[in-house]
């Protein structure tokens, strides 16, 4: 695997003649650093759009008045040429609406940039924690068409990417959202090929607290459930606006998991929904996406769903009776298995968004 990624990222930066050979393969458009030093104005710190510890990403618009976001690697070590490698190779491989492609990409010198499409409405983590939480732009319909995008790229990359990808940080922040609110599933630096017939690596953890499956934080054992894991905390993160971990007073840590398991065994689903929505949410389809979030965050990887099947209930079974898409009806009181039948009417939020992005000469 490494020495067929290393292949590729050596292609990426030698000579005029394997750039041809790329170019025929790959729809990439080439950039010089020149052309990028220009559209993201010598990188200049209002341009920046995000950070982590990658490195930045900036706003950028190209000679011909696209619009890109240029994520550019904040050191040159053997790890980060890797990671670099990594994604490049795998944007290189998929082609899917709910994912974020790649336009291209620099390798020269210390320069490790990856040009991407930019996302005017930024990431979802900026919607429920971030800059734009207090304006609301996330309405019902909208939150429950980004789980089922986020779910069908997801679903892409386990069964339809050949070979099979697995992601390894699923999270808000890797959630983009183009000027429909369309998700886009983003950085692939972390991911893992895997091989027809492999059904699970054993590896270095990477990714995020809150979001990593028992047996992935505890044994480095990757599999396509982590990524399924990652996604149940995501949803529930997605209805309820809170954060997947968060530090209780004398220092003790609650996952979202732990946080909304009480409200469901008591039946009081309306307490997971964000208090900004004020009440406008499809009763139905809360319920039964809490309860597909739970199955997929089972502590036995054994037990969760698949990416596919996550879709068909997000799809098709939102709506469907509880016991027809999700084991975990068990931890509902009887007594209020009928509660809150009846739909609202969707309004939408506030919608005049922040001035987000700075003034760019």
């Amino acid at each position: 695997m490494k020495k067929m990624l290393w292949k590729c990222f050596i292609c990426c930066v030698s000579g005029k003649k394997q750039e041809k050979r790329h170019s025929r393969d790959y729809p990439w458009e080439t950039y010089t650093l020149k052309d990028l030093l220009h559209a993201t104005n010598n990188f200049h710190n209002d341009n920046k759009i995000g950070e982590g510890g990658f490195g930045s990403v900036y706003w950028g618009r190209t000679s011909k008045g696209n619009e890109i976001a240029v994520k550019r690697l904040k050191a040159m070590s053997a790890k980060a040429e890797m990671e670099f490698a990594v994604e490049v190779e795998i944007l290189g491989r998929v082609r899917h609406k709910n994912l974020l492609g790649l336009r291209g990409f620099y390798a020269g010198g210390d320069e490790r940039l990856i040009v991407y499409d930019y996302m005017p409405n930024h990431s979802l983590i900026t919607h429920l924690h971030g800059q734009l939480a207090a304006d609301c732009l996330l309405d019902w319909p909208r939150r429950m068409s980004i789980a089922i995008g986020s779910a069908e790229g997801l679903a892409y990359l386990h069964h339809d990417a050949n070979p099979h990808i697995i992601h390894r940080d699923i999270k808000a922040s890797n959630v983009l959202l183009d000027t429909e609110f369309e998700a886009k599933v983003a950085d692939f630096g972390f991911a893992k090929l895997i091989p027809d017939g492999v059904t699970h690596l054993t590896t270095r953890v990477k990714g995020t607290l809150g979001y990593l499956a028992p047996e992935y934080a505890m044994w480095g054992k990757v599999s396509e459930s982590c990524d399924i894991y990652s996604f149940g905390v995501l949803l529930l993160e997605i209805i309820s606006a809170r954060k997947p971990l968060e530090k209780l007073p004398g220092g003790v840590k609650r996952d979202i998991v732990q946080w909304v398991t009480p409200y469901v065994q008591k039946g009081v689903f309306d307490h997971i929904a964000d208090p900004r929505l004020k009440g406008k949410f499809n009763r139905d389809q809360l319920r039964s996406v809490v309860l597909i979030a739970l199955r997929c965050t089972d502590s036995n990887p054994e037990n969760r769903p698949s990416m596919v099947e996550v879709v068909d209930w997000l799809k098709g079974g939102v709506g469907r009776r509880t016991k027809e898409i999700t084991g975990a009806e068990d931890m509902v009181d009887e007594e209020d298995e009928d509660n809150d039948d009846n739909d609202t009417n969707f309004e939408r939020c506030r919608m005049e968004q922040s001035n987000f992005r700075r003034r760019r000469t």
